[in-house]
């Protein structure tokens, strides 16, 4: 019997206003709030209100056999609280069904695994205290910003306690192998990994509403179909995708809601042949086959599934390497203001909005990106980073001058 893995991926960065240079020195406030209340509402009403009350729906008409996995962004969690508190109680009464694994990720949604080792494990322990207390359920299983993955990463992640990672089913990381398999991780094999089935889960995310798609229309027969079939091989089909993939990136006229209310239904009926997971539950059900050797960093991102989407260029990584070099005055200062702008500094959107890929990857760089150009996002990013480095200095040195 092949275990069928949906998980989700729930994130909205905190956008900043449009900074200029005159503004430095006068104006600390950074945020585009009315964007940042009008995106999360927007969002809020076209996915993640009627996509909830569709899973709960789902979850009670199938007698708990019906399940799913989420992440949930702290930055995407603070903004529930802030203009759609009617979405946290949703996903409240979700959690309450225990049909719903809530997984740890770094809070802030950043690429601190990529730069600092302390800095990841302070984001994951703080995330984990956010889940518990929103949702009374301690994280068992772990994913990365955006699956980012390496042997290493995957160590750290052990370490802490976590069982179960996921990533992303890369072709040149697997070669022949299959990502329908638990997988372990090369340097502590506790570690089981789920890859996620691109194909299958881009067929429902990005492919859906392609009316020049060989598939199309896609029906939950069709699709099942594809599940089950023998020539499907493996023990686990991971279907991992952004959140925002109802109601957002396939609008409801798509028909993406009736496609996801008769796909549990059409999966449940091959008794025998498929049946719905939580990942923790998968990655206990299933041994892993042999490890995952992944030396380099991966992704899920573009089609080179590595992390040139946010530091693939000069100005990326001037501007992450410049926020980074902050990280020892913050932690000396302990002063929650100051935390709260390095935390959504870090959210790796900002360094997306950088990119200068485009070709095929073109569209999703530009989705929700506030920014003309991947130099204004640059530079409008840059002059508060500026001026939060100008008010950081100061309070380090007024801190200095009181110990004396």
């Amino acid at each position: 019997m092949k275990t069928i893995c949906f998980y989700f991926q729930v994130h909205q960065p905190l956008r900043l206003k449009k900074y200029r240079f005159f503004n430095m020195g006068k104006d600390h406030l950074y945020l585009d709030d009315y964007a940042n209340r009008t995106i999360m509402q927007k969002v809020a009403r076209r996915c993640y209100l009627p996509m909830n009350e569709l899973l709960l729906k789902l979850i009670r008409e199938n007698g708990k056999k019906f399940k799913v996995a989420f992440s949930i962004s702290g930055i995407a969690i603070e903004q529930f609280r802030m203009y759609a508190p009617e979405v946290l109680d949703s996903f409240q009464a979700l959690a309450r069904t225990g049909c719903v694994e809530f997984l740890a990720e770094t809070y802030a949604h950043s690429l601190a695994s990529l730069v600092s080792e302390e800095e990841f494990v302070d984001q994951i322990r703080q995330h984990c205290r956010t889940i518990e207390q929103e949702f009374g359920v301690k994280p068992k299983a772990f994913r990365n910003t955006e699956l980012i993955y390496s042997d290493r990463i995957g160590e750290i992640v052990a370490s802490l306690g976590f069982r179960t990672m996921l990533t992303e089913g890369a072709k040149h990381i697997l070669g022949w192998k299959s990502p329908n398999f638990v997988y372990a991780n090369a340097i502590n094999p506790k570690l089981h990994l789920l890859l996620r089935n691109f194909k299958l889960s881009d067929d429902i995310a990005f492919r859906f509403s392609d009316r020049n798609w060989s598939e199309w229309p896609l029906t939950a027969d069709k699709y099942v179909g594809w599940l089950a079939s023998p020539d499907m091989p493996g023990e686990t089909v991971n279907l991992f995708m952004d959140y925002e993939t109802f109601g957002e990136h396939q609008t409801a006229d798509t028909g993406i809601f009736e496609f996801m209310r008769a796909l549990p239904k059409a999966i449940l009926a091959k008794k025998n042949d498929l049946e719905f997971a939580t990942v923790s539950e998968a990655a206990k059900k299933h041994q892993p086959v042999s490890v995952l050797h992944c030396p380099h960093v991966m992704s899920w991102a573009d089609e080179e599934r590595d992390v040139t989407a946010w530091l693939g260029n000069e100005l990326q990584n001037e501007a992450f390497s410049k926020l980074y070099a902050q990280k020892e005055k913050i932690a000396a200062l302990k002063n929650p203001d100051f935390d709260y702008v390095w935390s959504f500094m870090q959210t790796s959107d900002h360094f997306y909005y950088m990119a200068t890929k485009w070709l095929s990857d073109g569209d999703v760089h530009s989705y929700f990106n506030p920014y003309d150009s991947a130099y204004d996002a640059f530079i409008n990013y840059m002059n508060v980073l500026a001026d939060f480095i100008i008010e950081l200095d100061k309070a380090v040195a007024a801190k200095a001058a009181k110990a004396k």
